[in-house]
């Protein structure tokens, strides 16, 4: 049984019971972890409490420097990490690999940036000068969702720590192991004890706990749209920082004069990496009319490739939904859009075989001539599922793509110059590729528009949100 990390010691939870993780794939028993409660945080606030009072006062540099440590340590144990999460969340080891290398990238840059906090000096009048200093908030929530568990945490701690504050982690019930085991490492890399601290269970308990708790001064938060208004209400209460990461329907436009195998691959890629279980990937794609019938064959040949099954399967590139739930969600929303007219160009339906009976597996979907207020459209798919739509030209395209609640990120394909400055402008998210595959990257700051989400994470801006700005009016006058 995987344990929870306080003050940098394994520890099992007051309650005395037990979650079971199980492998979407074939819903055998993975593993068990505490069942978190209340009092479980209670403790874990405790020793971050303690922990931030060494933590904070260590330099920046020496922070930095733990932190490329941790990086180490996870890079060699990458393997057994990747095998976990394919176990307990179903992606493809391959996918799994990836993320692994994720995290390290993620604690590497903010290592990296350990030497470079300083404070500003502004001189301001004869004899005063002013300084602006940038000091930790203190202890910080990371709320983290089952679809990427590792990579959205590092995107929490990484700058979280480095800034001097203290981390308690809250992985999401379903996905547990790995994250402990990553917090385990990175405790061994020399953070003093309650630096950083795992507590799994209900988001009711140990979710409620870490929102209600007034000596929790922020919160770091991935996942649905609807749970981060409630995270951002309960917050409120204490004004707690927050930063939310949340729901997106991205879209995705191919111009007419797009290189069309490179939209293709990004197309595919971008809904179907995760098994389409992400908040920042390609969910509706408009295609210019003109290039409507050369393009879509392209793209329904290339998801009849891919290849579904179990995560350790090499020849795997879909693995299961990951849970029987989300799968039955996205089959709801296929169905809403044919019942009104849509028509499944491929998939649509549950692989066959026995291979498949244990797992919640899905067939990558493509679907055409569904209407714009169908479910699909309007709500965010969190599966393997694509509509596509025609479109008779940029302004068009744009303008379809903005009718939406969300805002996370949005993409374009196409060899104009025009095209491509009138639709990064216009596009209204916090993320826009030009003929580029959706890739993330630590030196970019990322942060959703409208219903999206709130605050930024990566880049030197993400430190923006875990610190707060204090200035100070120094006089150099002689004391007489």
């Amino acid at each position: 049984m995987a344990q929870f990390v306080i003050a940098g010691e394994p520890v099992t939870s007051v309650s005395g019971e037990e979650t079971k993780v199980k492998n979407p794939s074939t819903g055998e028993l993975v593993g068990t972890v505490p069942k978190g409660t209340r009092e479980d945080v209670r403790r874990a606030i405790g020793a971050a409490e303690q922990g931030f009072k060494v933590w904070s006062r260590t330099a920046p540099g020496a922070r930095g420097e733990i932190l490329a440590k941790g990086a180490r340590l996870i890079g060699e144990n990458i393997e057994e990490l990747a095998a976990s999460l394919t176990r307990e969340q179903g992606k493809p080891l391959k996918e799994a690999r990836m993320e692994i290398r994720r995290f390290q990238h993620t604690l590497e840059y903010y290592a990296g940036l350990g030497k470079n906090l300083r404070s500003v000096q502004i001189p301001i009048a004869e004899n005063r000068f002013g300084m602006v200093l940038r000091l930790p908030i203190g202890i910080c929530g990371a709320i983290i969702p089952w679809n990427f568990p590792i990579s959205l945490m590092g995107n929490k701690i990484a700058p979280g720590l480095l800034a001097g504050n203290a981390m308690i982690v809250k992985p999401a019930g379903t996905t547990p192991l790995t994250a402990i085991r990553c917090v385990e490492l990175l405790c061994k890399a020399g953070l003093p004890a309650g630096a950083l601290n795992v507590v799994a269970g209900p988001g009711s308990t140990v979710g409620q706990e870490l929102l209600e708790n007034p000596k929790v001064t922020k919160i770091g938060f991935t996942g649905a749209t609807s749970t981060g208004i409630h995270v951002m209400k309960v917050a409120a209460e204490n004004l707690k920082h927050v930063t939310l990461e949340l729901g997106g329907s991205d879209p995705l436009i191919v111009c007419d004069d797009a290189d069309l195998e490179e939209a293709v691959s990004a197309a595919s890629v971008g809904r179907f990496f995760n098994c389409g279980q992400a908040c920042l990937a390609i969910k509706r794609l408009y295609v210019f009319d003109s290039i409507y019938d050369r393009f879509v064959p392209k793209l329904v040949e290339k998801a009849k490739r891919l290849t579904v099954g179990d995560g350790f399967n090499p020849s795997t590139r879909l693995g299961p939904l990951h849970t029987d739930d989300q799968r039955k969600e996205v089959e709801g929303q296929v169905a809403d859009a044919v019942q009104r007219g849509a028509r499944i160009l491929v998939g649509g339906k549950r692989p066959e075989g026995k291979a498949y009976e244990c797992g919640n597996f899905l067939l990558p979907t493509l679907l055409e001539d569904v209407p714009d207020d169908a479910k699909l459209a309007q709500e965010e798919c969190f599966g393997p599922a694509l509509p596509i739509f025609r479109v008779k030209n940029i302004e068009e395209a744009v303008e379809r793509a903005n009718n939406s609640i969300y805002g996370l990120g949005s993409s374009i394909y196409t060899s104009d110059l025009y095209k491509a400055h009138y639709a990064a402008e216009r596009l209204q998210s916090g993320y826009t590729w030009v003929n580029s595959p959706q890739i993330m990257f630590d030196e970019l700051p990322f942060g959703g528009w409208k219903q999206s989400g709130l605050g930024q994470e990566h880049g030197w801006e993400a430190l923006e949100h875990y610190t707060l700005s204090k200035s100070v009016v120094i006089s150099t006058r002689p004391v007489p």
